[in-house]
């Protein structure tokens, strides 16, 4: 734990340099594998009712967050204990896998490059890799907002919380709530399949992001100021606009993006062929352009840089003063 913070930071300056290691398989596609192989078990075991896919998902949750925690756990403990340098060296090379800002940023840049191409067709599949709506039918406009919408929730899923979480117990929570977070995108669909198997992965993924998405909200807020964005609408739409999603967590850090752009996002969506009513985040003060995506890039290094910062002091003066 006393190496935690130089973990945490070489970490995020490895990501921000490198972005994701795609030459490495990367630790959660094996959570995802291991989601998938109890998955099976879990439902050959429970009847497949209400009640008993509901306590299947609650196993998959144990199961999951337990591997995915005492696996890092138990090789930082060899390392650590076998030489310092090299706890620190693998302790901060799984923070940088943990984190996913470069990753970010270079995957809707990709939708930035192809939007100005003029191919709209090349445009809809780039954003079609970073969200979950359908995206076939999508204006440039819709493509606009899906990325930076995508920047904006995965700012705080993607960055800060891993960030939050790691500050307080180093690899080993990252890793914890990693395999929550993937769980949630696996398994917490509100359909026929997952509607009951999922609640458990879901609600989980709420309250452990209750805190880190509020603390998102306020800290791009303040990134706002800082890089000259509109701070001040940015608080406003906000406090307005923050509860207007069906998930608790995620229209915290899309009010602050709209927000500070002085645009409006959100809106009715389509998923799995399903059109889905949602309310508009933020005012139409000006027209989304694409260049609001490499904005929502500015907001989203500001907003993490700052974590980085405040979680540090914070973690620093504790470990001083407790």
């Amino acid at each position: 734990m006393r190496w935690t913070l130089l973990a945490v930071v070489l970490g995020f300056l490895l990501d921000l340099c490198f972005g994701d290691p795609r030459w490495l398989y990367h630790p959660v596609r094996i959570i995802g594998k291991g989601i998938t192989f109890l998955e099976k078990i879990l439902r050959n075991i429970f009847p497949k009712t209400k009640t008993g896919e509901r306590i299947a998902g609650g196993f998959l949750v144990v199961g999951i967050v337990a591997a995915s925690s005492f696996v890092p756990w138990l090789i930082l403990h060899l390392a650590y204990g076998f030489r310092t340098w090299l706890g620190v060296a693998l302790e901060s090379f799984m923070c940088y896998q943990l984190l996913a800002a470069r990753s970010l940023r270079d995957e809707s840049k990709k939708v930035y490059d192809a939007l100005q191409t003029g191919d709209i067709e090349k445009s809809r599949y780039a954003v079609s890799m970073i969200v979950g709506r359908d995206t076939q039918n999508l204006t440039e406009e819709g493509v606009t907002k899906a990325a930076v919408e995508t920047v904006a929730e995965n700012t705080s899923d993607g960055i800060i919380a891993p960030l939050f979480y790691m500050m307080i117990g180093g690899a080993v929570l990252g890793f914890a709530y990693k395999s929550v977070n993937t769980m949630d995108s696996m398994v917490g669909y509100v359909n026929d399949k997952y509607q009951y198997f999922g609640t458990a992965a879901a609600k989980l993924d709420d309250v452990l992001n209750y805190i880190p998405a509020r603390l998102s909200a306020w800290l791009m807020i303040a990134g706002a100021w800082l890089i000259g964005m509109d701070g001040k609408n940015a608080k406003k739409i906000y406090l307005r606009d923050r509860r207007k999603h069906a998930s608790p967590n995620s229209a915290q850090t899309e009010a602050v993006m709209a927000g500070a752009l002085d645009i409006q996002l959100a809106g009715d969506a389509w998923y799995f062929g399903e059109l889905h009513k949602k309310p508009f985040i933020g005012d139409s003060i000006r027209k989304v352009e694409m260049e609001d995506i490499l904005r929502s890039h500015k907001l989203m290094y500001a907003g993490t840089v700052l974590s980085l910062v405040v979680f540090g002091l914070v973690r620093v003066l504790v470990c001083l003063f407790i």
